[in-house]
């Protein structure tokens, strides 16, 4: 009885091991998805902005400031959407609640499902 009872409590460490890897990677995952999607969108707008300049010409571009920032795409005003999103993951990552029951606090206790569940929206 007192050898099953040890191994009950080996396969109790072990799966909260286990349950603590798999939260890591779940975390890592979604950076690592922000991150992917903000180089993705920084890639978009580079190749935009050269598009941009190959249409109207270097010179032309210099030139008229304005007929440039007219032809800018609607997915670069929505970069600042993006950025806002990126901040709120990081002061997550750096240990900070970002749901709206305690923002800016602390947190003391490992994960909060309320700000898990906001970084998970898309």
């Amino acid at each position: 009885m007192d050898e099953l009872e040890t191994h009950m409590g080996t396969l109790h460490a072990d799966l909260g091991e286990l349950k603590q890897r798999v939260k890591e990677l779940l975390e890592e995952n979604k950076r690592l998805s922000i991150e992917n999607q903000q180089l993705r969108k920084l890639f978009k707008r580079e190749t935009a902005f050269e598009t941009i300049e190959e249409d109207l010409g270097e010179t032309a571009a210099a030139a008229s400031p304005d007929a440039f920032s007219a032809r800018m795409p609607a997915s670069v005003d929505q970069l600042a959407v993006g950025e806002g999103y990126d901040n709120l993951a990081r002061l997550y990552y750096e240990g900070f609640h970002i749901c709206n029951l305690y923002y800016g606090h602390l947190r003391t206790e490992g994960d909060c499902l309320f700000c898990l569940s906001f970084l998970n929206k898309d």
